[in-house]
């Protein structure tokens, strides 16, 4: 199960980022975190830029409802999404994994 955290001002999504990957996309769950790999290199901030692209896409989200707030150098990482509840996040996330 993925640790979604409610805030005031939004949803906090753990991620597990692997940049350098064969392509881009929602690969599963690890230790709690949504997998998400990028074939974007892990060097200024490009692998963050692909993996908040393919967020936004996976779970129907805008560009601009996507934000990075923890971990811009880590591979665990946790961003901020808004325009989305908890609850509807989990069910799209769900329905994200179920396609695996």
């Amino acid at each position: 199960m993925i640790d979604i955290e409610p805030t005031t001002d939004g949803v906090l999504l753990p991620i597990r980022a692997q940049a350098g990957a064969r392509k881009n996309g929602v690969v599963g769950v690890h230790d709690g975190r949504l997998k998400v790999a990028v074939t974007q290199a892990p060097e200024k901030g490009k692998a963050n830029g692909a993996i908040q692209k393919v967020l936004a896409a996976a779970l129907g989200l805008k560009k601009s409802q996507v934000e990075l707030v923890v971990g811009p150098t880590s591979s665990q990482k946790k961003f901020r999404l808004t325009g989305v509840t908890a609850d509807a996040l989990r069910e799209r996330i769900a329905a994200l994994l179920a396609e695996i």
